[in-house]
């Protein structure tokens, strides 16, 4: 007589039916300078960009704070021809702090496969950020994704009101953008924040 039970049978099985959880990995980041950065893009180191903002206010402060999203398109000869370059900054320049300043410590991005280049001649790298020849002056502490989001954690105490972060970009083999939502993690207890960004379309 056999002591097999069905009921295992059946639990393994609905067990191999549930996704593994999407692994989180750390992307590398460099710092660059512009107009240098653009010569990965093209040729003449200059680049034709579409900008968008998406307005928000963290809680507690005053004032517009713009998240702004940046694209382009790679040229040849270039490492990037035929990609799509999609650049972010966060901007506090027009906000105060009401009591305590509320700082933006996150900013996450549903943005998909990341394509590395060779952003500086150290190699080929997933995030640059522009430390010089640019705006900004912070910069970004880490960078994670997770599945097809991107957590980009920024330095020191985040942005606050009256800064603004480096420009910081990435690469994509689609050079179609499309609107998407941005996450925002706070410096302050809050509920997370959002704003409309670009990311890379199918």
């Amino acid at each position: 007589m056999s002591n097999f039970k069905p009921s295992f049978l059946c639990l393994a099985f609905a067990l191999s039916l549930v996704p593994f959880a999407a692994e989180a990995g750390p992307l590398t980041i460099v710092n660059v300078g512009a107009p240098a950065v653009n010569c990965v893009f093209n040729p003449s180191c200059t680049i034709t960009v579409t900008d968008s903002i998406g307005n928000f206010t963290p809680p507690g402060d005053s004032g517009s704070a713009r998240l702004q999203s940046r694209t382009y398109v790679g040229v040849a000869p270039t490492p990037g021809a035929g990609l799509g370059g999609y650049d972010y900054r966060v901007d506090l320049t027009s906000v105060q702090g009401a009591v305590a300043a509320n700082c933006v410590k996150a900013l996450s991005v549903d943005f998909g496969p990341v394509v590395p280049l060779p952003y500086s001649p150290k190699g080929k790298f997933d995030v640059f950020v522009v430390t010089s020849g640019g705006l900004g002056s912070v910069g970004l502490a880490s960078a994670v994704q997770t599945g097809t989001k991107i957590v980009f954690t920024f330095s020191g105490g985040g942005v606050c009101p009256g800064a603004t972060s480096y420009f910081f970009g990435l690469a994509s083999k689609s050079t179609m953008p499309k609107p998407g939502k941005a996450s925002l993690a706070y410096t302050l207890p809050s509920v997370p924040g959002s704003t409309a960004d670009r990311v890379p379309g199918p």
